[in-house]
């Protein structure tokens, strides 16, 4: 499947025939599929958000945290008996102490915007809320990018169909955890860095017409400037996926990860628009005409955003550490106290989070993140005869944080190609693909000896649908190529019945990502592995 956004060289023989075009991503029907999409993956996701009616699993943190922050500005602690009192609408356990968190409160921004908008802690729909609402934007999100990349209509709708089934998707969303904000502003991010490349091909394309053929073919000296091609000045769409690492980083600090390969990824987009322009040393230009505007765009961007992020610790006496440098003198006394306060701040959460290897019944490895080894119980509940609806001898209610077996299974053999495609064909979507993948799963290698979970995975899991519809593409195959009508035919009914496996499988594990009360024996069913248990 040829990319149809231009990524073979193009010689500057002809400006027509030069400029890429991808008529899907002006189709219609380009929207209008993923919005429909949306509309029933945000429907389910609703359904219901106010069950259970009690925190689970890490809400008992976030939530909590949210509702402080919402109200002042900061995280402040709560007793030991809060939970029970929270869900009931009584706030009386929140002290007036300052609390000691290590993730930044942008996350927990979201979350308290949803409980003001729907009724604190009295309302389990507002604190889970923004989770569902970013959760089914991101449907629509993905669709764009897979239509950018892939030049289908059809194919962008079957990405938004397997994220909008995929299990860590569906319970991310229905939770108020903080990672799918990380995935959704890293999401953003990289639909965003997307059409700045295409944008940025487009340009210099126009931009080196044949009227400038004769620079190229050595009129003026390679090291000279005017050799390197046209400066395309500034580029909003780039600046834009700054704001969004920033604010990814403003959740959780592994989108620190996402910053920096997505900035090595966009340099090399540039020097493959260079190559594409007929540059005589496409590697040169770019470095001494894109590089540098590249890293301003990001790093600087980002780090603004994120410490715009601290404005309320900033701005208040009660967060934690907050008059650690009115407390504590030394050579950075020329600098304001908040600043200081807030890098030893930092430098604390870091030392927590590399320490952090308490043993814990769901940890996992990330080795075995791909095939959703050990996922993470959010919620379970054993009920008898004539409980919560139970109508047998025993029954389960349960949330288990476990990937669409059929996305997941297929995804890591899409892998696979993904691999291969790139190796073999230096495909950039590959490229692209695996970039994403670099960074928000490798990471995590450097730090097995932690205690971490297989719920981190809701950052991988729109690279994962990437993966898997670049290599159901491959399946599908062009009417235009070689392939006869039955041939064809053949082939798309494949894709369509993987994407309806994917469907009925949602179907099926449905009640263990909702909660749902059903009978014992029906739960251990859908117990796929018996590291599930």
């Amino acid at each position: 499947m040829r990319s149809s956004t231009g990524a073979q060289r193009i010689r500057p023989s002809g400006l027509r025939a030069r400029v890429p075009q991808n008529p899907a991503l002006t189709s219609v029907w380009g929207w209008v599929w993923p919005l429909l999409i949306a509309a029933v993956g945000g429907f389910l996701r609703m359904l219901r958000l106010d069950h259970p009616r009690e925190l689970v699993f890490d809400e008992t943190y976030y939530v909590k945290d949210a509702y402080s922050i919402a109200h002042h500005g900061v995280e402040l602690k709560w007793a030991e008996d809060a939970n029970g009192k929270f869900a009931a609408g009584d706030f009386s356990a929140l002290t007036d102490d300052p609390s000691y968190v290590v993730h930044p409160p942008l996350g927990k921004w979201m979350l308290g915007a949803g409980q003001l908008l729907f009724g604190d802690g009295t309302n389990p729909f507002g604190w889970r809320f923004t989770a569902a609402l970013i959760g089914t934007i991101s449907i629509v999100i993905i669709a764009r990018i897979a239509i950018r990349m892939f030049g289908s209509v059809w194919l962008g709708a079957a990405a938004a169909l397997l994220l909008a089934a995929d299990g860590q998707h569906f319970v991310h969303s229905r939770t108020g955890l903080l990672d799918i904000f990380v995935m959704f502003f890293v999401l953003i991010a990289f639909l965003l860095l997307l059409i700045d490349r295409d944008d940025a091909r487009k340009k210099i394309l126009q931009r080196t017409g044949p009227s400038v053929d004769k620079q190229h073919t050595g009129s003026k000296p390679w090291f000279m400037p005017a050799s390197f091609g046209p400066s395309l000045g500034l580029r909003p769409w780039r600046l834009a996926g700054g704001i969004a690492l920033g604010l990814a980083c403003g959740v959780k600090w592994n989108g620190l990860y996402a910053l920096a390969v997505f900035g090595i990824m966009i340099v090399l987009w540039d020097v493959a628009n260079r190559r594409a322009a007929g540059i005589r040393r496409p590697w040169l230009a770019a470095l001494g005409k894109d590089s540098v505007p590249a890293f301003m765009s990001l790093v600087p961007v980002a780090g603004l955003v994120y410490l715009l992020c601290w404005i309320g610790w900033i701005l208040s006496p009660k967060g934690w550490d907050r008059s650690w440098a009115a407390d504590n003198s030394g050579w950075w006394d020329f600098l304001p106290d908040w600043m200081v306060s807030l890098a030893h701040y930092h430098y604390t959460a870091y030392n927590f989070h590399v320490g952090l290897d308490k043993p814990h019944t769901y940890m996992s490895n990330p080795w075995g993140w791909p095939v959703q080894w050990r996922p993470t119980s959010f919620y379970y509940r054993s009920y008898g005869l004539g409980e919560h609806g139970c109508a047998v001898e025993k029954c389960s209610a349960a949330i288990l944080s476990v990937g669409n077996p059929v996305v997941w299974g297929l995804g890591t053999v899409a892998l696979v190609v993904v691999l291969l495609a790139w190796a073999l064909r230096r495909d950039w979507r590959t490229g692209a693909i695996l970039a994403g993948l670099a960074a928000v799963w490798l990471p995590w290698f450097n730090y097995q000896h932690r205690t971490i979970f297989t719920f981190y995975t809701i950052v991988m899991v729109p690279f994962i649908v990437l993966a898997l519809i670049y290599a159901l593409g491959i399946v599908w195959g062009t009417a235009t190529g070689n392939a006869s009508a039955r041939s064809l035919r053949a082939r798309r009914l494949a894709v369509a019945a993987i994407l309806a496996a994917a469907v009925l499988v949602f179907a099926f594990y449905y009640p263990i990502w909702t909660g749902t009360t059903i009978p014992y024996d029906s739960w251990r069913m859908r117990m796929l592995n018996p590291t599930w248990i």
